[in-house]
């Protein structure tokens, strides 16, 4: 099976790495959802939940963190479009019972391509950011459970993972 055949879009005829080309396609208003966690120690989650963290607010850095990590997407993944996004929204959960910290990034533009792999980062980038401001005192921390968790506009149309 060819890469074409594959229908793995980032890769030419002959097999070649390659930015796709969007040029022709009709400019939609897009939008993505995803979603990940970073789960601890019970002392760790306490720290956070408390705002008691050495570091400052975990949660409210976090958040400017994703948002930044967005707006930076196709200077981390080598063939991301450099999209002008119009809104993006990061939202924490706190889960006493799991100690994790859920976070959810929702970004949106109006394109041609579209905005999943700016809220996947988000999200990412987010959860990078708990653990740094946390390591100091748990290096335990997992992050995962990362994923997309909705996508509309564009050709595709709307999107919702499953359950």
């Amino acid at each position: 099976m060819t890469y074409q055949e594959s229908g793995l879009t980032h890769f030419n005829k002959a097999g070649d790495a390659h930015m796709v080309d969007v040029g022709a396609k009709e400019s939609t208003h897009r939008v993505a959802t995803a979603q990940g966690r970073i789960t601890m120690k019970p002392e760790t989650f306490e720290l956070i939940a408390n705002g008691q963290s050495k570091k400052g607010d975990v949660i409210g850095i976090a958040r400017i963190a994703a948002i930044m990590g967005s707006k930076r997407t196709s200077d981390l993944i080598p063939l991301c479009h450099p999209i002008g996004l119009t809104r993006v929204n990061v939202e924490f959960e706190l889960d006493k019972e799991a100690s994790s910290v859920w976070c959810r990034a929702t970004c949106e533009t109006r394109g041609q391509t579209g905005v999943e792999m700016e809220a996947l980062t988000a999200v990412q980038v987010g959860l990078l950011t708990v653990y740094d401001m946390c390591k100091a005192v748990d290096r335990f921390m997992t992050i995962g459970d990362v994923r997309l968790l909705e996508k509309k506009g564009g050709k595709s149309g709307h999107w919702i993972a499953p359950e």
